[in-house]
């Protein structure tokens, strides 16, 4: 049997999601648009206070230009994802939800650090006339304890 479409277009979203944000994060630009919701629950490198236990406290940044801005000055230049696990589901309008989790390495840390643990969610959306998917959500947040 086939694989179903959502699963398809959800790997290889991650793949190519991932691999531009640890080599060139300007060019996760296109992925958003105007209408575009970004969660991060990291300010300055630094959790927001309450966000290990509260997942809905955290900055939240709307429109492609405040997004690509927020993600180019992230407080590191180099960083690695791995992901351990990814779930796709199919979403109304033919959108697809999905959800990661991984380890994350950053520059400067020790190398005998153990990487940090992240969740992230993505709501794809289509663009008008196919061809893609743009993000309509993005939560990110990091895994404690």
């Amino acid at each position: 049997m086939a694989e179903p479409q959502f699963e398809t277009v959800g790997k290889a979203f991650v793949a190519h999601y991932y691999q531009a944000f640890d080599t060139n994060r300007a060019g996760l630009g296109s992925l958003y648009q105007d209408q575009s919701m970004y969660l991060n629950l990291l300010r300055e490198g630094r959790c927001v206070s309450g966000c290990p236990r509260l997942s809905w406290e955290g900055e939240k940044i709307q429109g492609q230009a405040n997004i690509l801005n927020k993600l180019t000055s992230l407080p590191f230049q180099q960083v690695a994802h791995q992901v351990t696990s990814m779930d796709s589901h199919p979403t109304a309008g033919d959108g697809v939800l999905v959800h990661v989790c991984g380890n994350l390495k950053v520059e400067g840390e020790a190398e005998d650090r153990p990487p940090l643990k992240y969740s992230q969610t993505f709501v794809l959306m289509p663009l008008p006339g196919g061809g893609g998917f743009w993000v309509l959500n993005d939560i990110f947040r990091l895994n404690y304890g």
